[in-house]
């Protein structure tokens, strides 16, 4: 998951410094801890707090954990703000009516019927993002359906569905095969039979499949994620809806139970969390939330000494705030790449590089990045670097984040990127173009304290317009992919006899 290209700099001011700079909102504790918070459609909202200029507004307010776009949530509620009886009414009203369409049994009960269709009349509505039963055909009659559906996608639901990629609310980019394989091969290399996947579909997804066509793997996966479109594909001990800011499991005590049940199977032992959230989430609520997670995994442990192991994929500009809540971690140079996202890719160089890396409390001396991507072992640091991070015999170590070749400054006493340069008035190195005021607040282009940079009266038209042909390019670039899709799932059909049809639902019932 991952952020628009025009937000990484304000990301890696606020990651790199360890605060959440002088202007924007942060994370509150609420004055009555016991007191449980408004609810909104996306679980129990979080308090939040206004800082301008560095400093804290006296009025707090609870808004949706998960969506930063009020357009998505539009919840807002003043800490001390008392509502009616007729308010409560009407927000819970609404909750119920943002619910999913489906629950989670009727989801798992359609699957189990759909699986059990003949292939001719596996149907999937892509307007909906629904797999269709005989019964539905005529309420989709109209839209566009994708037919055919072979067991071999029903165990990809990643391809079928159209990616949630709004960046201020789902930011769903998905993991390219090339880092989804090679962390599929690190979990089995390392010796993990689990593998709690919070906010990574693809990766479950290959795991189920790497489990159910190769008898030597005995890996086992549970997904939890917010999209509740997952619900159609997965049996209840292999998804749960649910949002990984707020700890919040949308089907209960059940799902919570379920989670629970595969963190502390065979007394803790031999399990991992690997977590990817978006981007543009605060750190402080996710360090929270998997704080919990670590805790109900200790319930089932013998020794309480033990950590949990956890691969956490995140930007490397946000190092130093996710070791300031987890100090025992240390961050891999390993580039995660993304499908579905046109910078974060493989093979490019310099600044364009994927800025993504893995952050984990496994010892990196234990873990063995690819020589044939670039990655080589360092001696004096044991532990593997991309090729282009030199040890620094001054700092003791391979001291480059970003996959380039940094230089030492004897004055700040560390190594910076190749593009800065010492500035003797901030006493610090930086770009050479910067303020040595400091940044502005508020927004970057006019400097106006009441908005930020994306909703700026003074961006020209033209840039508007720009953004409008390129979100469209994506639509139709979404649409050509379904196409693709489609076109390969009728060539299989016309191959393929009934009885190997039968033969396949069977081994995929079995697996």
């Amino acid at each position: 998951m991952a952020a628009p290209r025009d937000q990484l700099g304000v990301l890696e001011a606020q990651g790199s410094s360890g605060r959440q700079g002088s202007w924007g909102v942060k994370v509150a504790f609420p004055s009555d801890p016991a007191a449980p918070a408004p609810l909104c459609p996306h679980g129990p909202t979080l308090l939040f707090v206004k800082v301008i200029q560095g400093k804290e507004e006296t009025r707090r307010f609870y808004a949706c954990s998960a969506c930063r776009d009020r357009k998505e949530c539009n919840f807002f509620q003043w800490e001390d703000e008392k509502l009616s009886e007729a308010r409560l009414a009407a927000r819970e009203a609404h909750n119920r009516r943002c619910l999913p369409p489906l629950s989670r049994a009727q989801c798992v009960d359609r699957y189990l019927k759909f699986i059990e269709l003949p292939l001719t009349q596996r149907k999937f509505c892509q307007r909906c993002q629904q797999l269709l039963l005989p019964g539905d055909w005529e309420k989709h009659r109209e839209h566009e359906v994708l037919g055919d559906i072979a067991v071999s996608q029903l165990k990809r639901p990643s391809q079928l569905l159209y990616p949630l990629e709004n960046k201020k609310t789902n930011a769903q980019y998905l993991f390219a095969d090339r880092s989804c394989q090679f962390l599929v091969d690190l979990l089995s290399t390392l010796g993990f039979r689990r593998v709690l996947c919070v906010g990574t579909p693809r990766l479950h997804e290959l795991i189920r499949l790497t489990a159910s066509g190769d008898k030597k793997s005995n890996i086992k996966s549970l997904l939890l994620d917010i999209d509740f479109r997952y619900s159609q594909f997965y049996l209840e001990d292999s998804f749960c809806h649910y949002n990984m800011f707020n700890h919040h499991f949308f089907d209960g005590k059940a799902a919570l139970e379920v989670c629970r049940a595969f963190l502390q199977e065979d007394k803790g032992e031999g399990v991992i969390m690997v977590t990817d959230p978006p981007f543009g989430g605060l750190v402080e609520p996710l360090a929270v939330t998997f704080k919990k997670l670590i805790a109900m995994w200790k319930e089932g442990q013998s020794q309480g000494d033990k950590e949990l192991p956890i691969f956490w994929i995140f930007p490397y500009f946000f190092e130093s705030r996710i070791c300031q809540f987890f100090p025992s971690f240390s961050m891999l140079d390993y580039q995660v790449d993304y499908d579905n996202h046109a910078l974060y890719k493989h093979g490019k160089t310099g600044r364009k590089q994927s800025p993504v890396r893995i952050f984990t409390n496994i010892p990196p001396s234990k873990i063995i990045l690819p020589t044939e991507e670039g990655y080589r072992f360092c001696p004096l640091c044991q532990r593997y670097v991309s090729s282009e991070n030199q040890h620094c015999e001054h700092c003791n170590s391979c001291s480059s984040k970003d996959g380039r070749k940094w230089n030492h400054c004897f004055l700040c006493k560390k190594c910076v990127k190749p593009s800065w340069t010492h500035c003797s008035t901030c006493d610090h190195c930086t770009v050479p173009d910067h303020s040595c005021e400091g940044p502005k607040d508020g927004c970057y282009i006019c400097g106006e304290l009441d908005h930020k940079r994306s909703n700026c009266p003074n961006i020209p038209a033209s840039r508007r317009a720009n953004k409008a042909v390129r979100k469209q390019k994506q639509r139709k670039s979404n649409k050509m992919k379904m196409e693709t899709t489609k076109g390969q799932s009728m060539n299989h059909t016309s191959v393929t006899t009934r009885k190997k049809r039968r033969e396949r639902t069977h081994q995929y019932l079995c697996s």
